[in-house]
């Protein structure tokens, strides 16, 4: 990727989340799923604190805050200047658990020492970055600052992200999503050129069976590949369904209950791989 094709999607993302916020996307709706499923599965596979955390693409610092509330030293790192604004304002807020450091960066190019984290969240890059050179690249990039042993969490979107959600929210009734939709599924090269910041931007899906092998071409090893939102996601009415803790307590434990079946893995518009650096 030469410099006019990083400065475009620089330009791209800032659009993007100019129009769309994603502070608030974890707090709203299915998003609420994602975030709690999210915080389970780290919390199964993450070193106790005190442990250093890199949240690479972490956005406005959802997930660096509540580490950080947790006991973890965590920096943030995210391609979108208001998104590290926003973080910082949080962190200032959050006076006894600050974030260690809120920076704009790139995934692919960090500036952090080598095999310096204990973890590294990459929950965003592997879908805005397009070509399969450019996330390996970052992918490579994140192996370099993970000590041996290191847990990564590695965040995609699903293959059938946008058929599934056309279907639960009407979407599909518009022709211009449907040309989207059909794009997605011959090669999960997403290409949103309605604008409508709803089709989300410019992206690529990944098809459950490709990503335990994208990330074991950067010798880790791939212990474990979950849906986030799993069969939850497709609820229609799902503030209803969210609403009280017995009724939320008990869709959290469905997903859970078939979170290890294969068939379903593509049904959920999230998929999270946990994968350990080998000690040489």
């Amino acid at each position: 990727m030469n410099k006019g094709e990083k400065k475009k999607l620089e330009t791209q993302l800032a659009d993007f989340y100019d129009r769309f916020s994603e502070k608030n996307r974890l707090f709203e709706g299915v998003g609420k799923l994602e975030l709690a499923r999210t915080q389970d599965i780290i919390m199964r596979y993450l070193t106790p604190p005190p442990a250093v955390v890199y949240d690479i693409g972490g956005a406005a610092g959802v997930y660096s805050l509540w580490l950080s509330r947790e006991g973890y030293t965590v920096h943030l790192v995210d391609p979108v200047p208001a998104h590290i604004a926003q973080a910082i304002r949080a962190s200032e807020r959050q006076v006894h658990y600050p974030v260690a450091s809120c920076r704009v960066g790139d995934a692919r190019r960090l500036d952090f020492p080598d095999e310096s984290a204990d973890a590294i969240l990459l929950m965003g890059p592997l879908y805005h970055l397009t070509e399969r050179s450019q996330r390996r690249r970052a992918l490579r990039e994140s192996v370099r600052i993970l000590r041996p042993g290191g847990t990564m969490f590695v965040a995609v979107i699903s293959r059938f992200a946008s058929i599934l959600d056309g279907l639960v929210h009407g979407l599909i009734d518009d022709p211009d999503f449907v040309e989207i939709v059909k794009q997605d599924l011959i090669d999960g090269q997403h290409r949103n050129t309605t604008g409508n910041p709803l089709y989300f931007t410019d992206a690529f899906f990944h098809h459950p069976d490709e990503l335990c092998a994208e990330i074991e071409c950067v010798d880790l090893q791939c212990e474990k590949i979950l849906p986030v939102e799993g069969i939850g996601g497709l609820l229609q009415g799902f503030d209803e369904q969210w609403c009280g803790d017995q009724r939320r307590a008990r869709l959290l434990e469905a997903v859970r209950w078939t979170e290890d079946e294969a068939s379903l893995l593509g049904a959920s518009q999230h998929i999270l791989a946990v994968a350990k650096k080998p000690v040489r």
